[in-house]
């Protein structure tokens, strides 16, 4: 994390993978999140792609071969899960800027991001039911609804669509959409837009947003089911083999 002029800037960075989410880079991300607000200069949280051909695609799935059983699958969601609530409690405002894939994991961080910036080319999208035949915590999915909508997110969910970054602008998960060539005027615009307001204001719509969101009952049933089957098991082969899986339904 780099802090210049009252923002905090994180690239999420796993090179040669389009920034899929490591492990460690789950952890790192958690631990960013909840010490963003130690620092009293910090405004505003910035979250981006390097090298700006991704913004993150997912887990690195080779780390899905150590699965043994679906309690590893419950374990990896509390992970993932452990971080997404550390980034929705940032007090400060969080900015996504997204270029390229922002796939699985990279579309839950954007989610529970509070502004998406995108350029034209950027794709936001779950294809768990296409590629791996795993799941997603209800947490997740109900971000996701109140984001995208309940009918726009079942259909994305359920088809393996990539939604394009003008579809998600129309949705109003994006806030803007730009040309690459923008997007750094884009960012400092829309930086020094956040940076002018109130901070304690900024603060409480937050957290009012925060206490509108509405509660979700656990699932970890239906994950252990999908992460210990001989289904997730053939996706992920399939994923690193670069093959279409052969789904048998157990």
């Amino acid at each position: 994390m780099q802090v210049a002029a009252g923002v905090a800037t994180v690239e999420l960075s796993n090179p040669g993978k389009r920034n899929a989410f490591t492990w460690g880079m789950y952890d790192a991300l958690e631990s960013i999140c909840s010490s963003v607000g130690d620092d009293a200069e910090v405004r505003l949280m910035v979250i981006r792609g390097a090298g700006g051909q991704a913004f993150a695609a997912g887990t690195d799935i080779a780390q899905f071969t150590e699965f043994r059983s679906g309690d590893d699958g419950i374990a990896y969601e509390r992970r993932v899960g452990r971080m997404l609530d550390a980034l929705l409690a940032v007090e400060v405002p969080v900015l996504a800027v997204v270029q390229g894939p922002a796939v699985g994991a990279g579309l839950a961080v954007a989610a529970c991001s509070d502004v998406i910036i995108a350029t034209e080319e950027s794709v936001f999208g779950v294809p768990v039911a296409r590629t791996l035949g795993n799941c997603l915590p209800p947490t997740v999915v109900a971000r996701l609804e109140r984001r995208l909508g309940s009918g726009r997110t079942m259909a994305m969910l359920l088809t393996s669509t990539l939604l394009p970054a003008s579809d998600a602008a129309t949705a109003g998960f994006v806030a803007s959409v730009v040309p690459a060539a923008a997007l750094e005027q884009e960012v400092a615009t829309v930086t020094s837009r956040i940076l002018r307001g109130a901070p304690l204001t900024l603060a409480a719509l937050k957290e009012i947003d925060r206490r509108l969101a509405r509660e979700v009952s656990p699932a970890d049933d239906l994950l252990r089911r999908c992460y210990g089957s001989a289904d997730f098991r053939e996706g992920v082969h399939a994923f690193l083999e670069h093959r279409r899986p052969d789904w048998k339904g157990r």
